[in-house]
C-alpha cells in the first residue's frame, strides 16, 4: 500500500537544495541550473561520496531487514533513485512499513510516482524538515507501530544541520521515541578525513546558500551517545558492510555506522 505525499509547498527553483544537487551528483535529472550550478563547482570526490553514500544504504537497509527489521523511519530521504530504501528492504520483508520524510517539495512529487509499495508493505511520505522532528514522529505514528523496533535512518542528512541548531539534540531526541530493539542508521560527511576537500565543499555550498557542518569522527560518534554500535562500529561508507578479506575498500570522506537501542 503507498499513501499519498502530504505537500503545500511550491518548488523554489530559484535556489539550490541539497537534494537536488544530491541528485544531480548522482547523475540524476531531477534538479534546476541553480542546483546544476553547485554541483558543477564541486570536486569530483563529491560525486564518489554520493554513490558511496548510497551502496552504504543498501548494504544497511539490506542487513537490517535480514535481521528481521520491518519498520523504516527514512529522514532526508531525497529524490527517489531506484532501489530506493522500501525496495530493498521489501525484496527481504515484503511486509515491511517505510516513511519517507523531505523538506523539498520536488521529493514529494516524485515519490507519488516513484515510491509504490509492495502490495503487502506499507511505503508513505511526508514533507518535514528534520529541525521539527515532533511533527514527524507524529505523522509517522498513523504507519508505524512505535512499540516494536524502528530503524531510523539518516543518511547524508546531518551535515546540513550545524551546530547552532542543535544537530546532535536533534537525533538524541529522535532516538528516545524509539521502543528497545530499534537501530539509527547514520552516515555524514567528515571534516578531519580531507580537511582541504572538506572546506572546498563547504565553500561552494555556501556560494549557493547552502550551509554544512562537516564534523569529525569524536563528533559524528557523539550521534551513537547510549547505542550500541554494530560491527565493524564507526567506519567509512566503503568499508562498513561485509566484504571480501582481500578487498581493499575505497577512499571515503564519509563516516557511517549502524547502532541498536537496548
Amino acid at each position: 500500500m503507498t499513501t499519498g505525499p502530504q505537500s503545500s509547498s511550491r518548488i523554489d527553483t530559484g535556489r539550490p537544495h541539497p537534494a537536488r544537487v544530491y541528485d544531480w551528483l548522482l547523475g540524476g535529472k531531477d534538479n534546476y541550473p541553480v542546483d546544476e550550478a553547485v554541483g558543477e563547482q564541486l570536486p569530483p570526490e563529491a560525486r564518489d561520496a554520493a554513490r558511496q553514500n548510497r551502496e552504504f544504504m543498501h548494504r544497511a537497509a539490506a542487513w537490517l531487514a535480514a535481521q528481521g527489521i520491518d519498520q523504516f523511519l527514512d529522514i532526508g530521504t531525497g529524490i527517489p533513485t531506484e532501489p530506493n530504501l522500501h525496495q530493498i528492504v521489501q525484496e527481504i520483508a515484503p511486509a515491511a512499513k517505510v516513511v519517507y520524510a523531505d523538506n523539498d517539495p520536488i521529493v514529494l512529487r516524485h515519490a507519488e510516482a516513484l515510491l509504490v509499495s509492495r502490495p503487502e508493505g506499507v511505503t508513505d511520505y511526508i514533507e518535514a524538515d528534520v529541525r521539527h522532528p515532533e511533527g514527524i514522529v507524529e505523522h509517522a505514528r498513523h504507519v508505524l507501530d512505535f512499540d516494536r523496533p524502528i530503524a531510523l535512518s539518516l543518511i547524508a542528512l546531518m551535515h546540513f544541520i550545524t551546530d547552532d541548531q542543535d544537530a546532535h539534540g536533534i537525533v538524541r531526541n529522535l532516538v528516545a521515541t524509539l521502543p528497545p530493539g530499534s537501530y539509527l542508521v547514520l552516515s555524514h560527511a567528515a571534516s578531519d578525513l580531507f580537511p582541504e576537500l572538506a572546506e572546498r565543499v563547504t565553500a561552494e555550498y555556501a556560494k549557493g546558500g547552502i550551509r554544512l557542518g562537516f564534523r569529525t569522527r569524536a563528533e559524528v560518534e557523539r550521534f551513537f551517545d547510549g547505542l550500541e554500535l554494530v560491527p565493524p562500529g564507526l567506519v567509512t561508507a566503503t568499508e562498513w558492510g561485509p566484504s571480501s578479506p582481500s578487498a581493499q575498500a575505497e577512499g571515503s570522506g564519509i563516516y557511517a555506522g549502524v547502532a541498536r537501542l537496548g
